[in-house]
């Protein structure tokens, strides 16, 4: 197993950002100062811009940290502390989507909304309105056109729109289900990863319908019912995916990364992704994915 510093990311996916030390990192030592701890950041494919969201605004940087635009939620406030605006851009860079929890936020009045803005100008072309009250998370289709937000209301459960821009209309499309959390695309699109809301499998989906066409349990790679699959996952190739289980509580408290073979659903074993973040691992393709540590990306490959 290697590692090195990572000087670049290609897994035809958007481009992976981070906050450290008053800057968003992406790979590369590329970073973009900013005047404040982001709420969420994302970095444009061609590494000239970033965007982060605050507590009342999407606000978007150059490699300097001059702010080229910004765009209000609506009415201030002073704090928000349960959810978080959320921001991508587009694969090809031209875009930015902005979730913005409205509901819970209360920037508006209302329910939760996607907008899609332009990358150059922060100008609005299209809005919708999700009618969820949650916190939401955009996953970037790799085939360009499509965006995903998954959106999890807590006790009530999770839900997921596929949306397209398609002139001055974001054009939305709810997925059939209440109980499942989103949590990665294979690098060919073909295929997505979902883990139940409850945490005790994880599914894959052809894409874009969403059928299942297998299924992992907790009890599949040697746990019992007590442990938990977390909220994420990958692929680190066309074959393998990795997942997450873990036990939280009062007397213990632990997480451990293992590998799926996703043409079967055989456990492959655990592996070690040199992180001690749960969530940690960023898939790069090829077997590679990168992690980020005190301002810093680093690579490593199987």
């Amino acid at each position: 197993m290697a590692a090195c510093k990572a000087s670049g990311y290609r897994p035809g996916m958007i481009t992976p950002a981070r906050y450290s030390d008053g800057a968003i990192h992406a790979p590369g030592d590329v970073t973009f100062p900013v005047a404040a701890k982001p709420r969420d950041q994302a970095v444009a494919p061609d590494l000239t811009r970033a965007v982060y969201t605050t507590d009342n605004e999407l606000v978007c940087v150059d490699r300097i940290g001059v702010v080229r635009w910004r765009h209000a939620f609506g009415v201030f406030r002073t704090k928000v502390r349960i959810v978080r605006a959320g921001c991508v851009f587009s694969l090809d860079g031209k875009t930015v989507w902005l979730f913005q929890p409205d509901a819970t936020g209360h920037w508006n009045d209302g329910s939760d909304t996607w907008h899609v803005l332009d990358a150059a100008t922060g100008v609005v072309l299209a809005s919708a309105d999700l009618g969820t009250a949650g916190q939401g998370n955009q996953h970037v289709h790799p085939g360009g056109t499509d965006v995903l937000v998954d959106v999890g209301e807590g006790q009530d459960g999770s839900f997921l729109f596929r949306g397209r821009l398609n002139n001055n209309t974001l054009e939305v499309v709810p997925y059939p289900w209440e109980n499942r959390v989103l949590v990665a695309f294979a690098t060919d699109g073909h295929h997505f990863m979902t883990v139940h809301h409850e945490q005790h499998d994880v599914a894959f989906h052809t894409y874009p319908d969403g059928e299942v066409v297998m299924r992992v349990t907790v009890t599949d790679l040697g746990y019992d019912e007590n442990a938990r699959l977390e909220w994420t996952g990958g692929y680190l190739d066309a074959d393998t995916a990795f997942v997450v289980a873990g036990v939280e509580g009062d007397d213990e408290e632990w997480f451990r990364h293992h590998l799926i073979d996703v043409r079967t659903g055989a456990h492959l074993g655990p592996f070690d992704a040199h992180t001690d973040d749960a969530y940690g691992v960023i898939p790069a393709g090829g077997g590679a994915w990168l992690t980020f540590d005190d301002g810093v990306f680093r690579l490593h490959v199987r």
